[in-house]
């Protein structure tokens, strides 16, 4: 009877060691999640698709990013399937640092 109160007090202590440290999804933001490039990815994705309304975005990767001074440069590369091919597509989407203006976009396209 001993061991069995020392066993189910030790799981109820253990339990609520868990519980004290759960964060609940609902109390982090998805800004908290979003990485920094995330709004400069959608916008990626969005000049892609229009420049090529007939391919189809299979595949996505945040190569990196390049601060400057005044300006910096986030780079994307996505994978793009089309009716007669597959080829990729580098993005370089160059802005702002203080006001986020892009300044320009530029497209490089690489084949499999």
């Amino acid at each position: 009877m001993k061991k069995l109160m020392m066993i189910m007090l030790s799981v109820t202590i253990f339990s609520l060691g868990i519980t004290a440290f759960h964060t609940p999804l609902e109390a982090i933001s998805t800004k908290e999640l979003e990485p920094s490039y995330a709004k400069w990815g959608r916008l990626a994705m969005q000049k892609v698709k229009e420049k090529y309304p007939d391919a189809n975005i299979v595949d996505y990767l945040h190569v990196g990013k390049k601060r400057g001074i005044e300006n910096s440069t986030e780079t994307f590369k996505l994978w793009l399937e089309a009716p007669t091919n597959e080829f990729g597509v580098f993005i370089d989407i160059t802005f702002n640092n203080n006001t986020e203006e892009i300044v320009d976009i530029s497209f490089r396209e690489v084949s499999s």
